[in-house]
């Protein structure tokens, strides 16, 4: 796979912030139980994912912006869309809606937070060129 060039759409591909090539998580998102696992360092060029302990618990409030977003935008959707209905539907639709977006806004948040902090920037010379092929 070749590297991205643009440092937005290696964040939203979730790819190493040095080579974008590398997967910053090491289960698709849908896992449940492993949506947060990271690999220790990037596969492709082993550029180290956390660069000091506890550097992750800044994401807390990345994490938590997009939740307020989130609410924000179920509730004004519920209310133009379904007319403003019962509260019981505001509080089900928010719920559900932060809960089906929680694995995608831990994933961001972190990615965030290492491309924003991480202190790390992207070198085209890390990514993975493939061997040249011999000559017959």
């Amino acid at each position: 796979m070749a590297p991205i060039a643009s440092d937005a759409a290696a964040l939203l591909a979730l790819r190493c912030p040095r080579c974008h090539e590398g997967a910053l998580f090491s289960h698709p998102a849908y896992r449940l139980t492993k949506f947060a696992d990271m690999p220790a360092a990037c596969s492709v060029c082993g550029q180290a994912f956390e660069p000091e302990p506890g550097f992750y618990f800044g994401a807390m409030f990345v994490s938590y912006a997009f939740s307020v977003a989130i609410f924000a935008i179920t509730t004004v959707a519920l209310y133009f869309l379904a007319g403003d209905p019962a509260l019981w539907v505001y509080i089900v639709g928010v719920g559900a809606a932060a809960t089906a977006c929680t694995p995608l806004a831990l994933r961001y948040s972190r990615a965030l937070m290492l491309y924003w902090f991480g202190g790390v920037h992207y070198q085209p010379e890390r990514a993975h060129r493939p061997a040249p092929a011999a000559h017959a």
